[in-house]
């Protein structure tokens, strides 16, 4: 009761501070609500980490707070705005937990516009989603460190400067495809070689024709009439052209 109340005085004057209700977690996504007194229960609200991860892509889970030094090394960082980038807030005052939002249009040098969850109330109601309200950058070197974010309840900007640590981009921090993808690397082609001792089956094929003429040689018993022939040493004999072909490249 005394949160609600302390949330209530905070809108009703029109203070900087946002409620309880602007820390960002992951350690729940979503809020299973509280009975609304007539018998019926709220519907759950959504924290700010899985919206920002949804519009932008950028795969990083945890605290809002920790997606920062999340992001080093794999996803491209900078202080300027770029659509499509997540606005990494620091914690601050009783922003525990930090926050992200990610940004959906530049209008300039300092102004931007933002679709987030869990910033301001809404009908009462926290977690709700904003999209396309303003962010200031209201920093003296105009390095977006420090921003002013519409507040719903004020409809006008919120008067705090917010400490932002800077803006996370899709692009992976090794330059390649903005999603996770396996990468397939295709191994170079490797010319064949033939080693000594073995004939290829190419080499047998560019030979096979000259089989064709043992189909006329005279008959075995002929041809054992002729005086053989002394057999190389250390080769073998040459029983047909083919096999005569083989020995000659083999050797």
């Amino acid at each position: 009761m005394s949160k609600i109340l302390l949330a209530f005085s905070f809108a009703s004057v029109g203070a900087a501070l946002l409620p309880a209700a602007a820390q960002a977690s992951s350690a729940a996504d979503f809020d299973v609500g509280s009975n609304d007194g007539a018998g019926g229960e709220l519907q759950p609200y959504l924290q700010c980490v899985p919206y920002a991860r949804q519009l932008s892509g950028i795969q990083i889970y945890g605290d809002a707070h920790s997606w920062w030094n999340q992001a080093s090394g794999r996803y491209q960082r900078g202080q300027q705005p770029r659509v499509g980038a997540v606005m990494a807030f620091q914690p601050y005052q009783n922003m525990v937990l930090g926050h992200v939002a990610a940004v959906s249009k530049v209008i300039d040098s300092r102004t931007v516009l933002l679709s987030h969850s869990n910033w301001s109330p809404i009908n009462g109601r926290r977690g709700q989603i904003e999209n396309n309200v303003q962010a200031v950058d209201v920093s003296p070197q105009n390095d977006w460190s420090q921003v002013r974010v519409w507040y719903g309840p004020m409809q006008a900007l919120g008067t705090t400067a917010w400490p932002v640590h800077g803006f996370i981009y899709p692009e992976r921090a090794n330059g390649r495809q903005k999603f996770d993808q396996p990468q397939m690397r295709i191994a170079d082609a490797v010319k064949p070689v033939a080693k000594p001792g073995k004939s290829s089956r190419a080499f047998m094929k560019a030979f096979a024709d000259l089989a064709e003429p043992m189909a006329k040689s005279p008959p075995r018993s002929a041809m054992q009439s002729a005086p053989a022939a002394r057999k190389p040493k250390g080769k073998r004999a040459a029983s047909d052209p083919v096999s005569a072909a083989i020995a000659l490249y083999e050797g």
